[in-house]
């Protein structure tokens, strides 16, 4: 597969996740278990970093969502509110799932390769895409890297230090084959069905 068309793919359904209720978020992590079943660790690791994401976006939509409260208790979240919380939580879940599924597929040199695909016809348009693919490999690049406890008050210093990189970046361009543009043209329709669902 095409690095950009994995791209397009999880573009395709992370914008189809906002679509689907709790069955069409189960039947796409349900595919993406089978399709790759080494996803799981990849995936608990997002979860367990999002916990409190997750639990800060479920606190906001169960109490700030109008409707008759739990037990008729001032202070109570509302059912309305528990059940909005609940499926979005859940497609929060499912994107990082896909999220995972994209980083294991592709890596970082995949990324760096399908991004630069994605961009290049926005390059007649004037768009510095060599700019953009040399930010996003150096910013995968940090992010592999993991950070020593309070690592963040080093970067809000006036002048950091500057860091060795990379001098050059190699892409290795795959070519585009027919099944890429099939499994595009599946997940454009895929994402209609979505959102006319």
């Amino acid at each position: 597969m095409h690095p950009s068309c994995a791209l397009i793919i999880w573009l395709a359904a992370v914008v189809g996740v906002q679509f689907v209720g709790y069955a069409g978020l189960l039947l796409l992590v349900a595919g993406l278990l089978l399709l790759t079943p080494a996803l799981i660790g990849r995936w608990w690791a997002y979860v367990r970093r999002a916990r409190w994401l997750l639990l800060t976006l479920w606190l906001i939509l169960a109490y700030n969502t109008p409707g008759e409260a739990l037990h008729d208790l001032a202070w109570a979240p509302t059912f309305e509110g528990m059940a909005e919380a609940n499926l979005q939580a859940a497609r929060l879940v499912t994107m990082l799932a896909c999220l995972a599924w994209l980083f294991l597929r592709l890596g970082h040199e995949g990324m760096i390769a399908g991004s630069w695909g994605l961009l290049q016809p926005v390059r007649a348009l004037g768009f510095d895409s060599e700019r953009v693919v040399v930010r996003l490999s150096l910013v995968l690049e940090n992010l592999q890297e993991p950070l020593e406890k309070g690592a963040w008050k080093q970067m809000l210093v006036a002048q950091p230090s500057v860091l060795a990189g990379q001098e050059s970046l190699h892409l290795s361009l795959a070519p585009w084959h027919l099944r890429d543009s099939l499994l595009v043209a599946l997940s454009g329709l895929g994402l209609m069905g979505a959102a006319w669902l």
